[in-house]
């Protein structure tokens, strides 16, 4: 993939840019095999993204001025560098972009100054549907600009028709962070839809969804093709966010339960549920350690998605303590997955597949079956 801020040096976020992706592809599924050293474990071909447009949400840090803004990161100095063309992200994010800039000077949003601690408008994140909807978010310092974003959401329909969701984050301390805890949702709408696999996930602003549709959805899939070998009657999926393993391992006769922490996620997945009329899956908010400890029994099948960190130590010991038959790991970190694996002796690595979420970048998706021995 060609990148002129890349050439350029103002952008150097694609650590494997200069790696063709085929290799990129190849080291990333060696480099979990050599992690995870297990000779038994059958693995499948790796899942290829498309090197480029696949990202559907943009995180552009707000710079420059009203009359001139920037899109997308600062330098070492805190100043403003555009990165509008990103061809990370989708086409219709990409598209996007000159009309965003636009009302940021029509609606007179001052780009928050972060060496000088003034202005209001922090960043502009942006999330893409597969159908192209779009939800725009604007990280605000306080609630003074919210007026004038109100009072030109017209000019933005006009000039953005995908739009379907806009809401103002408020984020008031300078810190290192991308948004705050509250959200003040400005149209009719609050949710988009993100359809994967047939199934409609509603997203709402705080939300976690995953950064690739393409490959959201054949990770899915994948573990529904797992579930369904194994026949599970009973199901926990584990940091679930907004239910998109649990929904898609729905079944007749399968009672799911679905945990998170989040509870903008979860009132998310409980309308997907009613959406799809399943009777069988519910959803709860908490902490999904504190959830399975507590639980009783525990599922035939255990699917976890969990943060970077993985698991950790107190919910992989409870695992091979009392654990299920079978386990589901969806790792973005093949790391942290490793370790969680070694606290779990009784389980053996059955199948395993890396999926290329984040092409151009040293990150993965690797899913693993894992059965106890």
């Amino acid at each position: 993939m060609q990148c002129s801020y890349y050439d350029a040096g103002l952008c150097r976020s694609c650590t494997l840019l200069e790696q063709p992706y085929p290799d990129q592809l190849a080291d990333k599924d060696a480099r979990s095999r050599s992690l995870l050293d297990d000779p038994t474990i059958a693995w499948l071909p790796p899942v290829a993204s498309a090197p480029s447009g696949y990202r559907n949400k943009a995180k552009m840090v707000v710079g420059g001025t009203v009359d001139a803004p920037t899109l997308g990161i600062l330098d070492g100095r805190g100043r403003g560098v555009d990165l509008r063309g990103c061809a990370l992200c989708t086409p219709g994010i990409q598209a996007a972009m000159p009309a965003l800039a636009a009302f940021v000077t029509l609606a007179g949003l001052a780009p928050y100054d972060v060496p000088a601690r003034s202005g209001e408008l922090k960043y502009v994140l942006v999330t893409e549907a597969p159908n192209g909807e779009l939800m725009l978010r604007f990280v605000l310092r306080s609630e003074a600009s919210i007026p004038v974003i109100r009072a030109n959401l017209d000019a933005l329909h006009r000039a953005l028709p995908r739009v379907a969701v806009v809401t103002a984050n408020l984020l008031p301390e300078h810190k290192a962070v991308v948004e705050g805890d509250r959200e003040v949702v400005l149209t009719t709408r609050d949710t988009l839809t993100m359809t994967l696999g047939g199934i409609d996930l509603h997203l709402r602003p705080q939300s976690f969804f995953q950064t690739n549709t393409d490959i959201a959805e054949r990770l899915y899939a994948q573990a529904r093709e797992w579930a369904d070998e194994i026949g599970p009657r009973s199901v926990w999926d584990l940091y679930c966010g907004v239910g998109g393993f649990a929904l898609h391992l729905a079944a007749p006769g399968r009672s799911v339960i679905g945990v998170e922490a989040s509870v903008e996620a979860i009132e998310s997945a409980r309308r997907s549920a009613g959406d799809l009329g399943l009777t069988e899956v519910r959803f709860e908010s908490g902490d999904a350690t504190r959830f399975a400890m507590s639980a009783g029994d525990a599922p035939d099948l255990v699917v976890v998605n969990p943060p970077r960190r993985g698991i950790g130590a107190e919910l992989a010991g409870h695992f091979e303590r009392s654990g299920p038959r079978h386990i589901v790991y969806s790792s973005c970190n093949p790391v942290s997955l490793a370790k969680d694996l070694a606290m779990m002796p009784s389980y053996a690595v059955r199948r395993a597949r890396v999926l290329d979420m984040f092409p151009q970048t040293l990150h993965l998706e690797v899913i693993t079956l894992l059965e106890r021995r």
